[in-house]
């Protein structure tokens, strides 16, 4: 049987079972300000029976602004159920530096917003000596607000000794979907300041492990299910905190960079979008050639060859099997001459 599907969900949905679903927002519920179809209502069912909290790598906005975004979406739920990347950097700053300390912040209101509620004073100068640097991504952050973290992070003392002032990211995401496309994101302006200081920040988001313990924290349970479009930061960083995950293939990783999936950036399910949370996870079954079906879909490894024996009626199992084939031979996808059918639509 495929690590993929547990034999115990056989005939379960992904939600049977848990306590909490924590669902990621950008490429999961909205994509910009416009919600993804099936999203909303099948989040909405969720909540009937069991707690849905959202989890966010944006630092731009507030807690309460994505509430109300999402609740403008049509969704239920309390400022409370949003967990937020700054949430947890705040959290983290305050194991490092001391009550009321001042903090230079580079980033937006969302990032202010938390810092400033922990009872720290904000500063946007480097001539203030601040205890910390706090970054996280705005669209309005330029040249003179990374200097400023540079110029912090490489203070020297009396002495001419580096003060090695931490620092903290509230998440390294790359880039960010927005809705004229893909654009960069908080770690590519982390990586400029990295480059200036030659060193690298606590991280607070996903991938990391700070921002899914505040959620568990916040919602006293462990026994979550976590919802993720992006492998290398939500599955990643589930697998890291040792929750199971779903990847929806509604937003930045498709079938290609599931097939490609390294070890740690495989998720518990795969679905084709939030409706199948509700329905029975079909059953992986392997042959005793190395075969494997997943209802009508059916692939194998011959060599260095990946072979489409059945294609079923659901191209979503089809992709699951060849993901299972692939992800049990131990071997990385660059050796394998894959058919374009597993990674193109019909």
């Amino acid at each position: 049987m495929s690590a993929l599907f547990s034999p115990k969900r056989v005939t379960a949905s992904p939600v049977d079972g848990v306590d909490v679903v924590l669902a990621d927002l950008d490429g999961v519920v909205y994509t910009g300000k416009s919600a993804i179809a099936h999203a909303v209502e099948s989040l909405n069912r969720v909540q009937e029976t069991k707690h849905v909290g959202y989890i966010t790598n944006n630092a731009s906005r507030t807690d309460a602004q994505v509430g109300d975004h999402l609740r403008e979406l049509g969704l239920t739920l309390v400022t409370e159920d949003v967990v937020t990347s700054p949430q947890s950097a705040v959290a983290l700053l305050k194991d490092i530096v001391t009550p009321g300390a001042t903090i230079l912040v580079i980033g937006g209101e969302g990032l202010r917003d938390e810092v400033a509620k922990a009872g720290f004073v904000i500063t946007d100068s480097a001539n203030d000596n601040p205890a910390a640097v706090v970054q996280g991504f705005s669209p309005d952050l330029g040249w003179k607000h990374l200097a400023e973290a540079s110029f912090a992070l490489n203070a020297k003392d009396a002495k001419g000794e580096p003060i090695n002032t931490p620092w903290v990211a509230t998440n390294m995401d790359w880039t960010i979907p927005v809705e004229r496309g893909i654009a960069p994101g908080n770690g590519s302006l982390v990586s400029a300041v990295h480059l200036a200081v030659g060193r690298l920040p606590v991280v607070a988001g996903k991938p990391e492990v700070p921002i899914f313990e505040e959620a568990m924290r916040r919602f006293e349970t462990k026994n979550v299910l976590f919802i993720g479009d992006r492998l290398d930061t939500d599955i990643l960083g589930a697998n890291r905190a040792g929750i199971p995950s779903a990847v929806v293939l509604t937003g930045i990783d498709r079938a290609k960079q599931l097939l490609a999936a390294p070890a740690g950036s495989r998720p518990t399910y795969i679905l084709g979008d939030l409706r199948e949370l509700h329905e029975p996870y079909p059953e992986s079954i392997t042959g005793k050639n190395g075969s494997v079906t997943v209802r009508g879909a059916r692939v194998r490894k011959q060599g260095m060859e990946i072979v489409i024996e059945r294609e079923g009626d659901d191209e979503l199992d089809l992709l699951r099997a060849a993901c299972s084939v692939i992800w049990d031979s131990g071997l990385t996808i660059y050796g394998f001459n894959v058919p374009e059918r597993l990674y193109i639509k019909k």
